[in-house]
């Protein structure tokens, strides 16, 4: 087997990868039936503003051939080393070309599947996060697809469940959701995020997560401030076909060399740390019955690890039925029997983040345990947009979830990305067709349109 290791965000130095391939090497060599034959170090350059994901992607691929040809190899990726490997799979191995897909295993190491919090700090900031970029300011275009809700984790996460499959390579992910208190920046809170590694929170690394579509139907008004509103029901839901091996590892943080889920594994320590032996386990699987057993083993690891205290998040993301996106709304959480937004457990709402350059999507970061204990397992959304009046507007709108759906909706460390898909509204003034006897000065609809926005 070929082993290649990708780095993550903004590495000039494979001295990254920390003694990891040596340990794996050493501890496969006569221990199993798979051998190692060529270790190969990553390198690319993610500082540069005009580097893309795709260009990346792109450049992995050129990488690959001249080196590897089509042999099968496998990978291990770290931080933002995954959403290059699955941005690669994406544009090169689409469909049933999977089946031919050269690569075996994925196995990912804190991966930001679904961004990071801190990449709304912007560039100078994130790059004195010691945890994040070491110094090293990141590249404008990688940190924009690295913000929560981008659409670049949109496209490429629907991908995911719509078209990935294990015909092709196995995908394992491994995250910590410990701290490390060296890396802590005290002038921003991300770093010591609970649910988080420091820079990556579960959620956003596990692949197991959901879809749906929310639009509008009948009005009604069984709103939850009884005013006359819109039902908004579920046109779709998605999830992935095939669970994908997720495991919380113990005592893991995203970086550094004492607590580092990649950084802190040396020669001398690897027998004893987990993530090296979870790794072996990833690259001995050769059968879907194999992954399905080690999937479910993970599974059970990962429950006695999780904490009190893990995350959920919701991705919301707004448009109207033209497909164009709805920037100006305020979303109300709703919960329990009545649907009220006032009976909420208090801290709930760990955070909450609208995208810079999307303004029509907000993420919400959920304290997992308190938000399942809502009552009678109910959750709800009020979304009231803007314009609201005038030639052109939208008009409030309500889901109510049905009883006891909360935890299959918003579960512990996975995120669930929601689009909401409001019905823009055209006042009937603003196109009409009249005969040539009605023609004449018709400027009073625009005087009506005053008095109506007053």
């Amino acid at each position: 087997m070929d082993l290649v290791f990708i780095h993550g965000w903004s590495v000039t130095d494979t001295d990254t990868y920390a003694q990891l391939p040596q340990a794996i090497e050493k501890r496969m060599q006569g221990s199993t039936e798979l051998t190692i034959r060529h270790i190969y170090l990553g390198r690319y350059i993610s500082f540069d503003d005009e580097v893309r994901l795709t260009d990346l992607a792109k450049a992995f691929d050129n990488a690959r051939i001249d080196l590897l040809g089509d042999k099968p190899f496998a990978v291990i990726t770290h931080s933002t080393g995954a959403p290059v490997l699955r941005q690669w799979l994406q544009m090169f191995y689409v469909g049933e070309q999977l089946a031919h897909c050269p690569l075996t295993h994925l196995i990912m190491l804190a991966p930001a599947n679904h961004g990071s919090a801190l990449a709304q700090l912007g560039k100078s900031r994130v790059g004195r996060i010691k945890s994040f970029f070491s110094g090293i300011e990141p590249g404008r275009r990688i940190l924009d697809w690295l913000e929560l809700g981008s659409d670049g984790q949109y496209q490429l996460n629907l991908h995911w469940l719509n078209d990935f499959s294990l015909i092709g390579p196995l995908p394992f992910v491994l995250t910590g959701t410990t701290i490390d208190p060296k890396f802590y920046d005290f002038l921003n809170s991300y770093t010591a995020e609970k649910g988080s590694d420091g820079v990556v929170r579960a959620a956003s690394a596990n692949l197991n997560f959901s879809h749906i579509v929310l639009a509008q139907t009948e009005q009604t008004c069984n709103s939850f401030d009884a005013s006359c509103v819109t039902k908004l029901q579920v046109a779709k839901y998605l999830e992935p076909k095939q669970r994908t091996a997720f495991e919380l590892i113990k005592n893991a943080s995203h970086s550094g060399s004492e607590k580092g889920i990649m950084g802190s594994v040396t020669t001398r320590n690897a027998s004893k740390k987990h993530v090296v032996h979870r790794i072996i386990d990833c690259l001995n699987v050769n059968s879907h019955k194999q992954y399905q057993q080690l999937v479910d083993e993970m599974h059970q690891a990962s429950s006695l690890v999780r904490s009190k205290v893990s995350g959920c998040m919701l991705v919301v993301r707004v448009i109207d039925d033209t497909g164009l996106p709805v920037e100006d709304f305020d979303i109300i959480l709703l919960s329990g029997t009545g649907f009220s937004p006032n009976v909420f457990k208090p801290g709930f709402m760990l955070d909450k983040q609208k995208n810079h350059q999307n303004n029509h999507v907000m993420t919400f970061y959920f304290d997992a345990a308190k938000i399942a204990k809502v009552a009678n397992g109910k959750i709800g959304i009020r979304i009231e947009p803007r314009p609201e009046q005038g030639m052109c507007y939208y008009q409030n709108a309500e889901y109510h979830s049905d009883s006891k759906q909360v935890t299959r909706l918003l579960k512990a460390d996975q995120t669930t990305m929601v689009d909401i898909i409001l019905q823009r509204q055209i006042s009937p003034n603003t196109f009409s067709l009249v005969t040539p006897e009605q023609a004449g000065d018709f400027s009073d609809l625009a005087d009506d349109l005053a008095v109506i926005r007053e």
